[in-house]
């Protein structure tokens, strides 16, 4: 990105390169992002930039307008970037060389979200493909587990760590997609007790508590008063919650010991 575009274009004070590692920022689709600081404080406002770590098509992207549609937000327009897309004052996404493509950050307008995107397209000639599997060691135990709760092995992975070096992983088929993360909060007791009494909450003896939700499949772990571990299968609901007690058993020792 054109860091004198993107200041000029949201009227920011400053525009720095983050050139820290993200996670993936699981969904359907995923995507792979990194970041541009929008302001002289490390703790400011961010511009993302993400592009789908597998193919796409138009289908694809008529689903992530319908799902965005589902969450009832800012509604949408269409925008002409690429082979088309939707955006609202605060993102746009769209369809470049068979991948989708995601801009967002702060509330501004369409106008200079597209602004933006343009921007993206510009500069994405030349641009190095990810490769499809970014394992870490410690994920590994997890596989054989993960491809049974997604009903085939992964097709991509995409293994990191969070800001404050906890264990991310991630595995992803054309249709699912399953990963694992921690949240560290002032209370994860407060966090935890209302899955705690959630009528569809299965316990599992893994952690100080944790919880498999029968409905949507998640699970979660507290360790000590300030960690959190997800294990997220989506899309919610289709996950059966015996494979992920199994997924989770597999993956709680690093996360745990």
């Amino acid at each position: 990105m054109n860091q004198s575009l993107v200041q000029t274009t949201l009227g920011v004070p400053a525009v720095q390169i983050q050139p820290e590692g993200l996670p993936a920022d699981f969904g359907l689709p995923t995507y792979d992002v990194c970041q541009l600081g929008l302001s002289t404080s490390p703790s400011g406002p961010v511009l993302k930039l993400g592009i789908s770590v597998q193919l796409a098509t138009k289908a694809d992207l008529a689903a992530a307008q319908k799902a965005y549609a589902a969450t009832k937000a800012e509604p949408s327009k269409p925008v002409t970037i690429g082979q088309g897309g939707f955006g609202t004052s605060r993102f746009v996404v769209f369809l470049f060389n068979g991948r989708m493509v995601e801009v967002s950050g702060p509330p501004a307008t369409l106008a200079k979200y597209v602004v933006l995107g343009q921007e993206a397209v510009r500069q994405a000639p030349g641009l190095p493909e990810a490769p499809q599997l970014i394992t870490r060691e410690q994920c590994e135990r997890g596989s054989s587990a993960a491809a049974k709760v997604m009903g085939a092995p992964a097709m991509v992975r995409r293994d990191s760590e969070t800001a404050t070096g906890d264990l991310v992983c991630g595995w992803i088929t054309s249709t699912s997609v399953l990963y694992t993360t921690v949240r560290r909060v002032p209370d994860a007791e407060k966090v935890i007790a209302p899955v705690r009494k959630a009528p569809t909450s299965m316990s599992v003896p893994l952690g100080d508590e944790g919880y498999v939700d029968t409905a949507t499949g998640r699970g979660i772990l507290r360790v000590g008063t300030d960690k959190i571990i997800d294990l997220v299968p989506l899309p919610a609901g289709h996950a059966d919650p015996d494979d992920m007690v199994a997924f989770a058993l597999a993956m709680s020792p690093p996360y745990t010991r």
